[in-house]
């Protein structure tokens, strides 16, 4: 993920409208996913078997053998002929070779509309001997999406929805730039992207939804319900000065440029962000098993929408 520290932002806890007979408490119950699996998930890919999963090296190849396997596990099908939307760039100088996971399920009542639910699942790779294992970086958010896809399998969506697992995030959002740039559907038929990128452990027991001062829509979708009693969820860091404003944090940036709709879920960064350090024993599994909760929640709303 792309942001900077930072030790202060303006924004409002969801959940206290001026007039409290107006809000719906939508609290997520228990039975959305296996909590359980996905603290399995995020532990095998945050292992030091996917060294970092920097893209172009064998650890981003086993990461992306993981996510296909889990996508047919849950009869996600393949968005294109295959799973892999592969793509090149230069960076610094180097060369490289990353390969996009895309997932489709075909919606029940809007089979043409399009909600792009993504994560990016590269990270740092090995360095100075070091592996960045990435778990909260952004094995979580890539974790969260096999829990959407067991959540499909008893819940059809309205829309489709496409799962995306991008690659070379961490070197300049570049699998999602690729994705928009050459979408294999129209651009005008994606309704909405929610990205998740760092989810799984608060200090402040926080989980922004970053997005709403851009889009009218998603912001009642956001503010006008409760969705945990267990964690904060909160609105903001989507303006003010650059060091609090996340909208081009992280792959949601590529689809707002393209005036596609999004939400981003993230925490505010720790003092393992980007450090060997970030590994599966330090994140919070209760937060981020209710955040997961929560997103799942949130797409529940906009699904019932047709924006």
């Amino acid at each position: 993920m792309k942001k900077t520290l930072c030790l202060f932002v303006l924004v409002y806890l969801l959940g206290i409208p001026c007039d409290a007979q107006t809000i719906n408490h939508d609290i997520p119950n228990a039975s959305l996913f296996s909590e359980t699996m996905l603290l399995q998930h995020i532990k095998t890919l945050s292992s030091d078997a996917f060294e970092g999963r920097r893209t172009g090296t064998n650890g981003a190849l086993k990461a992306e053998k993981y996510i296909i396997n889990q996508f047919m596990l849950f009869d996600v099908l393949p968005l294109g002929k295959d799973y892999l939307q592969s793509f090149s760039f230069t960076e610094a100088g180097k060369r490289y070779e990353g390969k996009n996971v895309l997932g489709y399920i075909k919606g029940t009542t809007y089979p043409h509309k399009y909600i792009v639910v993504s994560a990016h699942y590269d990270h740092e790779g090995v360095k100075n001997g070091n592996i960045f294992n990435g778990t909260d970086d952004n094995a979580s958010g890539t974790s969260a999406l096999f829990s959407f896809a067991e959540y499909f399998r008893t819940h059809p969506p309205k829309h489709s929805v496409i799962l995306a697992a991008f690659d070379a995030e961490e070197l300049g959002l570049q699998g999602s730039k690729y994705f928009v740039n050459h979408s294999i559907i129209p651009l005008k038929q994606i309704m909405v992207n929610l990205n998740m990128d760092m989810i799984s452990r608060s200090d402040t027991n926080e989980l922004f939804a970053v997005g709403t001062v851009h889009n009218e829509t998603l912001k009642q979708v956001v503010t006008n319900h409760s969705y945990s009693k267990k964690i904060n969820f909160l609105a903001g860091h989507d303006e003010g000065n650059w060091k609090d404003n996340w909208t081009y944090a992280s792959d949601h940036a590529n689809f707002h440029k393209k005036g596609i709709p999004f939400l981003y879920f993230g925490v505010d960064d720790h003092e393992d962000y980007h450090k060997p350090t970030d590994d599966y024993e330090n994140i919070q599994p209760e937060f981020y098993i209710e955040a997961v909760k929560v997103i799942i929640s949130v797409f529940k709303k906009i699904d019932q929408l047709n924006f």
